[in-house]
């Protein structure tokens, strides 16, 4: 049985902590800039503290301003030391994957993935050799992405088993302009975490698995195989029981494999 991740602003959990450990809840954590400049090695421990259990983590990091694939070496120096220092975190808390944005806007690169391509390589590779050494694994997530083929370059050019995708199923619904089954066809074999959140394509709601059009009939079908972390992104505490019911359903159908 799937015990998914839950997703929750580091600045929020002392808000819903009773909630929190009342489910014993898996936490994807997000770590947003405006935290990172406050938290330090005693906030960490705090952090370990809060638990009277022993949760599996994932991290989400800081992306607002932020671009990995920025051709302005400033930029892109900042961005590094940002995911520097999630993976600091993460040095003492030991999550399964820690999820970073990929960056990518094709207007933004006028068409030019290549170009994008060429800077993200730059980011992604030493920060995936720091992940792998202590053991943590990087998922790069699909945001403003129409189609897969950028996310689909990049995974081939790093080539790790450390380094994968961070399906979103919230923002494919959203922004896709090609099939589901185009995705997967692509990028099935590298997603590592999913974050599970459904919309009507209106807006990037966070509503419960199954309240808006997204397929996750077709999604868990194509995804039998693949060990995932399987993350709620649903922004209230009603949501996010809704999706763990629905989670259920689609776990004793398909036979979903947790990571």
């Amino acid at each position: 049985m799937i015990s998914p991740h839950i997703h929750v602003p580091y600045e929020k959990i002392g808000d819903y902590i009773n909630f929190i450990r009342e489910n014993r809840f898996n936490l994807e954590i997000y770590f947003n800039s405006t935290s990172l400049d406050y938290i330090n090695a005693d906030s960490v421990v705090k952090l370990k503290d809060m638990f009277d259990y022993n949760p599996s983590l994932s991290f989400h990091a800081p992306f607002m301003d932020l671009s990995p694939g920025a051709i302005d070496s400033k930029v892109r120096n900042a961005t590094i030391e940002r995911f520097n220092h999630i993976l600091d975190i993460a040095e003492a808390l030991k999550p399964k994957a820690v999820v970073f944005h990929s960056g990518y806007e094709k207007w933004k690169y006028a068409l030019k993935v290549e170009v994008w391509l060429e800077k993200s390589l730059q980011t992604w590779r030493p920060l995936n050799e720091r992940a792998k050494n202590i053991g943590v694994k990087i998922a790069i997530e699909n945001i403003f992405e129409d189609e897969p083929s950028n996310l689909r370059l990049l995974m081939e050019q790093i080539n790790s088993d450390n380094f994968g995708v961070c399906f979103d199923t919230g923002h494919c619904n959203l922004f896709s302009n090609v099939s589901l089954v185009t995705w997967l066809k692509e990028i099935k074999k590298y997603i590592i975490e999913l974050h599970l959140h459904d919309n009507d394509k209106s807006a990037d709601l966070h509503h419960p698995i199954g309240d808006g059009s997204f397929d996750f009939n077709t999604l868990f079908s194509e995804l039998k195989p693949n060990n995932c972390i399987y993350t709620i992104e649903a922004h209230t505490p009603e949501r996010v029981l809704r999706s763990i019911e629905k989670l259920k359903e689609y776990s004793q159908v398909f036979q979903l494999i947790p990571e």
